[in-house]
């Protein structure tokens, strides 16, 4: 939005000066994504920082707070009804930093933006049965799949349907520079679903300690910016040796946006947390991680840079598996960090511990654009 109303400027106000200077000559300067970058992160940023008070009070007002699980760790007992349903101010900032600083007429931003919202919007509904409605077991399963599954096979079907080379429908391997294995329309939108989906719960089962699932999250979504910048510039994606797709270093910018909100948001969600995250953050993040990696082709990368995600979810089947078979449990509770927290280890160890695991896997990520 900003965007078009700076090269506005510029182009119909470029001789107009104030003591000398030409204030609007320079506009053009925010046409690099660079710069659009530091401000779109910067501007969610500051829209979290700015409203997280007040809609940590609003929460606090109408008594939406969280509900603590009796048989889980007793340290989450004096957790009980602290604000939840804060990822609503992740969305909000992530989107209105997205609307300012992204070029609008790009259609990963608007396919970024709808799918990220329709999770989100399954989250609130969820939180609202839990937390307002007080059904304690939400939206049923099968229902909140089936919503899930409507909104990442519509972004796999858009993705498929709006792509104009080659590079956006083939699976790359990382680590390998000649394997594209090129995908049927059946497969790519299966294969899509899959890496949404999974994202979105994945994202959504990790987020049961304070900030343990957004600073990754936030890793996460830098690191797959700098796939979307690299991507979408012609002459990095050669050198490099990775897909190059037209327009989709354009993500960047979304990228940037949920960083900045998402470090807003962790300014309140850090130990110990005012606020917490609920359904409505978790599921939109984990969606909006998934669907970005689908874009810039990094499905596998994320699968890398996502290890603590996919440990969490690992954790949880294996322990139902086990149980179902067995009668047995193989964890003393899942996912994964409370069996950590039962064994004695302090919320915070826990906590940077797992934020130190995905920087390094995150690392790992990045190193594919090289090493091939």
């Amino acid at each position: 939005m900003l965007l078009y109303f700076a090269e506005y400027l510029a182009k119909h106000y470029a001789n107009v000066h104030f003591f000398g200077f030409h204030i609007f000559q320079n506009l053009h300067v925010l046409q690099y994504l660079t710069l659009r970058f530091i401000l779109a992160a910067m501007t969610a940023l500051a829209l979290s920082l700015v409203f997280g008070p007040k809609m940590i009070a609003t929460l606090s007002r109408y008594q939406i707070g969280q509900q603590v699980r009796v048989d889980g760790p007793k340290t989450h007992l004096p957790k009980a009804g602290t604000p939840t349903m804060g990822g609503g101010l992740i969305l909000v900032a992530m989107v209105l930093g997205t609307l300012l600083w992204a070029d609008l007429s790009s259609r990963f931003i608007w396919i970024l933006l709808v799918t990220t919202f329709a999770f989100g919007l399954i989250g609130f509904y969820d939180d609202y049965l839990k937390l307002v409605v007080g059904n304690s077991k939400g939206l049923a399963a099968r229902y909140k799949y089936l919503a899930q599954s409507v909104a990442a096979i519509a972004a796999a079907v858009a993705l498929h349907s709006m792509h104009s080379t080659i590079a956006e429908t083939s699976l790359y391997v990382p680590f390998f520079k000649t394997i594209a294995v090129p995908m049927s329309a059946f497969a790519f939108v299966v294969f899509a679903y899959f890496v949404i989906v999974g994202t979105s719960n994945a994202v959504n089962l990790t987020d049961g300690l304070d900030g343990l699932a957004i600073m990754p999250a936030v890793m996460v979504a830098a690191a797959l910016g700098v796939f979307a910048y690299a991507t979408g510039n012609i002459k990095f994606a050669a050198y490099l040796q990775i897909p190059y797709i037209p327009g989709v270093g354009e993500v960047l910018i979304f990228t940037a946006s949920l960083v900045g909100a998402g470090l807003g948001f962790l300014w309140f969600n850090a130990y110990p947390a005012q606020v917490f995250m609920g359904d409505v953050g978790a599921l939109a993040i984990g969606a909006a991680l998934g669907t970005v990696a689908v874009i810039v082709r990094q499905e596998i990368v994320l699968f890398v840079m996502g290890g603590v995600f996919v440990l969490e979810t690992v954790s949880v089947m294996l322990q139902v598996a086990s149980f179902k078979l067995t009668g047995r449990r193989i964890f003393r509770m899942a996912p994964i960090h409370h069996h950590f927290e039962l064994k004695g280890w302090a919320e915070p160890k826990v906590i940077v511990r797992f934020w130190i695991i995905s920087f390094v896997l995150v690392l790992a990520g990045l190193a594919t654009l090289k090493i091939r």
